[in-house]
């Protein structure tokens, strides 16, 4: 089995530098409104504080993701975004993945969140990275490998091309589908007020009915996707339905 590559000097002290930081959030990302968290200067920042304020899913057993999207909706600068991700992502502090949702998602998780995922999905890591190297050599994979990565979850097919994979984060499915359901009960409850607004702290309190995903959670997404955009007024931040 191939070895898992250490991070590199740069990484470790990236993440050194970030120890301290990632203690102040886990102390504050719980208590702060999203309008007191909304932008960020740093992608890594908004990573943890994210990270700590990812929803607890009851029955599933999934480690915490951050979507591309909602670093987009703290971070003002995707450029910036997309370029300091690889760089984590090279300095093995992050994996990315392709959602299956049949949009252009990403996920973002903590490459130690990764290998420490449920006992099933850890039980086929070795054969995960064996497979990791068969493809990434052009060697032989057979039906069966396929088959036992998909089973562990680590696999998904793409949607648009059956004969064609992506590395997928385990026990997520359920989790895709309140996403998608999410953000339609969302877009549809601002859609049917009188100005398709209201402001984010009373927005922020609902509960929604279809997804397992808090509305934080949605509010960040979508407004890094664009279908919401945020105006500050006196009385402090207003979402909006985007205009199309």
């Amino acid at each position: 089995m191939d070895e898992i590559p250490e991070p590199s000097s740069r990484g470790r002290k990236r993440l050194r530098d970030q120890e301290d930081t990632e203690l102040q959030c886990s102390d504050l990302d719980q208590t702060l409104s999203l309008e007191e968290n909304l932008p960020f200067s740093d992608t890594l920042v908004a990573l943890r504080m994210m990270r700590g304020q990812f929803p607890h899913i009851e029955k599933v057993a999934i480690q915490p993701f951050v979507l591309r999207s909602q670093l987009y909706s703290s971070v003002k600068d995707r450029t910036q975004v997309d370029r300091e991700l690889e760089c984590l992502r090279r300095e093995k502090v992050v994996r990315i993945f392709k959602l299956n949702t049949g949009q252009d998602d990403h996920a973002v998780m903590f490459l130690d969140d990764y290998l420490n995922q449920d006992d099933h999905a850890v039980m086929f890591l070795d054969d995960y990275l064996n497979q990791h190297t068969l493809l990434s050599l052009g060697g032989k994979v057979k039906d069966g490998h396929i088959s036992l990565l998909i089973n562990a979850g680590l696999f998904t097919r793409q949607l648009i091309d059956p004969n064609m994979y992506w590395f997928a984060i385990p026990n997520i499915g359920s989790v895709l589908k309140g996403l998608s359901q999410g953000r339609k009960e969302v877009l549809s409850f601002l859609n049917r007020r009188r100005y398709k607004e209201m402001m984010l702290t009373s927005m922020e309190k609902k509960r929604l009915r279809l997804s397992p995903l808090d509305m934080r959670f949605h509010l960040r997404d979508l407004i890094g996707s664009g279908h919401l955009k945020t105006n500050q007024t006196s009385t402090g931040l207003v979402v909006q339905v985007s205009k199309d």
